[in-house]
């Protein structure tokens, strides 16, 4: 998960996505509130795009608790550290994401295609 904020800081947006493990390409991401209707958005995009997920690597936020199959979860920080490096990536070149920035989106349309249009040339393009 990585947040921002739109117009102002009590409108937070959140981008939440999925990344495979063994290839560490990202399949799907979503954004919304940090809520658990949000990351059910998330789990019902891989099921429409029929993609399974045999493990789940998390760390202690209780969406996970709540919506995941526990069996399937482990909560390990030192396992996230491939989506972490995106997460910097993301901050380093999107200003909208820095966390101390003068620049802001000011529409929630705005805000999400331009994170939108940078994951898909960033991390879906294989050109660059």
């Amino acid at each position: 998960m990585e947040w921002s904020y739109v117009e102002k800081k009590k409108n937070p947006r959140w981008l939440w996505w999925v990344e495979d493990a063994i290839t560490g390409k990202i399949v799907a991401f979503v954004f919304g509130r940090r809520t658990n209707a949000t990351f059910r958005r998330l789990l019902a995009l891989l099921e429409q795009a029929k993609i399974r997920t045999h493990q789940w690597v998390t760390d202690a936020w209780w969406a996970y608790l709540d919506c995941l199959d526990q069996s399937k979860r482990i909560q390990d920080k030192s396992l996230m550290q491939s989506l972490e490096r995106k997460h910097l990536t993301l901050r380093s070149r999107i200003k909208r994401l820095a966390r101390k920035t003068i620049a802001f989106s000011k529409s929630q349309i705005m805000h999400d295609t331009v994170i939108g249009l940078f994951i898909n040339r960033f991390f879906f393009d294989l050109h660059l």
